[in-house]
């Protein structure tokens, strides 16, 4: 049965970013999948636990900014839950200045979370993939601003028009060893990230004004699209970044 594909029983995911927001949305997707989730925040995610139970969701408290460490996050999922099947990385940072203000440090931090961090956290989990000889799912998130420039977020776009790049990169040579590699670009979001363009009501109606749903999107949004692509209903897709949008990029 197709809906069978969908099932994600004995499955176990690493969420990055998954103490709120749409990583809090990705674990939970998961776990109602029937997978085990081990989430990775600068702060405890607490929250989501007590969302999800212990017995389904592990989390580890760790800063992306740098990729030391991630070898352990991988050993650690593995130590609790035997092995590991997917991989999400959600975590990301913004940086708000004008382009001809932006400053050097803004933009090595964004970059080191949002694309350094990414690749090779992917890298790494991709050869314990290997390892096991169990292929396996990585998805990365991605943005509207993968597409388009943005106003205000040079390195956030620079950061996120690289994950569209480096997730075809990595689909292209690692599709051989059952690897799919995709990414989701989530439309304008009810999260941190997007407090402030919220709290401004002039911005605020301008984004909306543009959203043929007429809302903005939430992390149950992502629910969906998360569970595909973790799954083996997307086993044939690789490479690909599909927009959750609202209709924003048809607009």
């Amino acid at each position: 049965m197709i809906l069978d594909k969908f099932n994600l029983s004995g499955k176990v995911a690493i969420v990055t970013g998954s103490d709120t927001g749409l990583g809090q949305g990705f674990s939970k997707a998961f776990v109602e999948a029937g997978a085990k989730v081990m989430g990775v925040s600068v702060v405890p995610s607490t929250a989501t636990q007590e969302m999800l139970g212990e017995e389904n969701f592990h989390f580890m408290v760790e800063n992306l900014m740098t990729t030391e460490p991630i070898d352990r996050i991988i050993q650690k999922t593995i130590e609790d839950f035997g092995h590991v099947d997917i991989l999400v990385n959600n975590a990301g940072i913004i940086k708000r200045e004008d382009c001809i203000d932006f400053s050097e440090a803004s933009w090595d931090s964004v970059m080191a979370v949002n694309a350094k961090t990414v690749f090779f956290f992917s890298q790494a989990v991709a050869k314990q993939f290997v390892k096991q000889q169990t292929g396996g799912k990585i998805i990365s998130v991605a943005s509207m601003l993968s597409f388009q420039g943005g106003i205000r977020v040079p390195s956030y776009t620079a950061s996120k028009s690289a994950v569209k790049g480096i997730t075809m990169s990595m689909a292209n040579e690692w599709a051989k060893y059952g690897i799919n590699v995709n990414a989701i670009a989530p439309g304008y979001m009810a999260t941190n990230n997007t407090k402030a363009l919220r709290q401004d009501a002039d911005r605020s109606e301008a984004i909306l004004e543009r959203i043929p749903a007429g809302r903005w999107g939430t992390p149950d949004d992502i629910m969906g699209a998360a569970v595909f692509l973790a799954s083996s209903a997307s086993d044939y897709v690789n490479g690909f970044t599909i927009a959750v949008d609202g209709g924003w990029l048809g607009r």
